[in-house]
């Protein structure tokens, strides 16, 4: 049986996009008040930046969790390995590679199991096979320096390396540690027309970690005055509350169901939201996605841990 702690990304709420900005102690409440059983913290300001959070803000931050009655579940590292490839003489996969180390030692502080990282942003076709092998080396030395402080490196399918389904499972066997499961959510497979009860039941063994989302995808037009026509360009996704978009999650979440996951689902406000930025509409959606959530795991055999209901106010 799939069993799911719901859990609310702190990047929902740190002053993106337009986006309220809170501070980390004040969202951790907001996340109890909302009715989430835990949280993911985003690894960069304003939230947990190595730069700013030494043993004593840790502890105050775990002193706040502890007394709201909200687990710090996974810490979110924001890393493009790839990155810095017009200047070879910088060391940008050793920088971030220290980064996500620092990372590991402030989820053991926290109490936190995981760290979400993600591979690199492609950055041409000649060297995709460099940037894979650039990806693979950074992540397998990533999992190797969070296992001495007893945390485990979640590897999320967005950046380009990797994130085509068939892509995805290639560099995860490839890494092949015991301390870097997967952390396959349903965005990236679900705007590419990628079969998500598929990959989703292929990859529910070695996950420990989903995130969701859900869009609308709105179709863009550019008009031509020579031709008086329109041409079409790129759709746009738009961010909506679980279950108000066309992700396909009810598939995503029977093939959690049917592999047997056991592990969190984050939420996350991660883009421009629709009814805008205000705490009100945030708290809003954020209910609703968690009782939305509820009913995706429920709906398809599963159970929530973690001490939630589901319930919340916003």
């Amino acid at each position: 049986m799939m069993e799911v702690t719901p859990v609310l990304f702190s990047v929902s709420y740190a002053g993106a996009w337009g986006q309220c900005r809170l501070e980390v102690e004040d969202f951790i409440r907001k996340a109890a008040t909302l009715g989430y059983a835990a949280v993911e913290i985003g690894g960069k300001r304003p939230h947990l930046s190595p730069l700013d959070v030494g043993p004593e803000r840790a502890a105050a931050i775990k002193a706040a969790a502890d007394k709201a009655g909200v687990e710090i579940a996974t810490i979110a590292a924001y890393n493009d390995f790839t990155a810095g490839w017009h200047a070879k003489e910088v060391p940008f996969v050793e920088m971030q590679t220290a980064y996500v180390g620092r990372l590991a030692e402030l989820a053991r502080a926290l109490g936190a199991k995981l760290i979400r990282v993600f591979t690199g942003y492609s950055t041409d076709t000649d060297s995709y096979s460099a940037d894979w092998n650039t990806c693979v080396r950074a992540i397998k030395e990533c999992a190797e320096i969070a296992a001495e402080h007893g945390v485990v490196i979640g590897v999320q399918n967005h950046h380009d390396i990797g994130v085509g389904c068939d892509s995805y499972v290639e560099f995860m066997d490839e890494v092949e540690s015991g301390s870097c499961k997967a952390m396959f959510d349903p965005w990236s497979p679900g705007l590419n027309g990628e079969d998500l009860y598929r990959y989703a039941k292929l990859m529910a063994p070695r996950m420990v970690q989903t995130t969701l989302a859900d869009y609308v995808v709105q179709r863009r037009f550019e008009y031509m005055p020579g031709l008086v026509y329109y041409r079409e360009q790129t759709p746009m996704a738009r961010a909506v509350a679980l279950g108000d978009g066309a992700l396909g999650l009810e598939e995503f979440f029977r093939g959690l169901e049917d592999g047997g996951f056991k592990g969190y689902a984050a939420y996350e406000m991660c883009s421009p939201l629709r009814g805008g930025g205000s705490e009100e509409n945030l708290d809003r959606t954020a209910v609703k996605s968690l009782k939305k959530m509820v009913e995706l795991v429920e709906g398809a055999g599963g159970k929530i841990t973690g001490g939630t209901t589901g319930k919340g106010r916003g």
